[in-house]
């Protein structure tokens, strides 16, 4: 479980000339972005208390304390909000935090080795599991069938020619790759 802080929203634009902003909201409710305690910065320096008034959007209009006219909330513009990690509830039976995920092991099926678990990203048609390499699979059940937190690990069961690479246990490259530089054709 990661101990750090995890990302809540991003600020996305003012509303209005009163301060208000609209929030990128990550969590499931997407008005429970405020209701965490004070936020904090990418630095963990800064403290920002968000107030939620109402979703409106895919965003959540809010007021974050101390901001009073459209010049400061311009200035939020792509500030990540961010709390700390043991303020969020435990989650559930097949639940986790993305965060708890980042340095996971990511091992095949057929146990071949396919790096560790990088970052998490959402391009509108689901969430997306970044494995080092550069690899992306669709965070599904069929695509990654087995999440073992406490094991440090993801079991990964990407479809045959989707990732290039990989380590069978021992070294050996993954079936269908040559080492020698030659292109594998008769």
């Amino acid at each position: 479980m990661s101990n750090g802080r995890v990302l809540l929203g991003v600020v996305a634009a003012p509303h209005g000339v009163r301060g208000l902003v609209r929030i990128k909201s990550f969590t499931e409710d997407p008005m429970a972005v405020a209701s965490y305690g004070p936020l904090s910065d990418e630095t963990g320096r800064k403290e920002y208390r968000v107030e939620a008034l109402s979703a409106a959007r895919g965003a959540v209009l809010a007021r974050i304390e101390g901001v009073a006219d459209r010049t400061a909330a311009e200035g939020l513009r792509g500030l990540k909000l961010y709390v700390e990690r043991r303020a969020l509830p435990e989650a559930g039976e097949k639940e986790w935090y993305e965060a708890d995920l980042i340095g996971l092991s990511a091992i095949g099926l057929d146990g071949r080795d396919w790096g560790k678990v990088v970052a998490f990203h959402d391009f509108g048609a689901g969430s997306m599991i970044e494995l080092s390499g550069g690899a992306m699979l669709p965070f599904t059940n069929e695509m990654v069938p087995e999440v073992d937190v406490p094991g440090g690990k993801v079991t990964v069961d990407p479809p045959a020619g989707l990732l290039a690479g990989g380590e069978k246990p021992g070294g050996e490259a993954a079936s269908g790759e040559t080492t020698s530089g030659e292109t594998g054709e008769a």
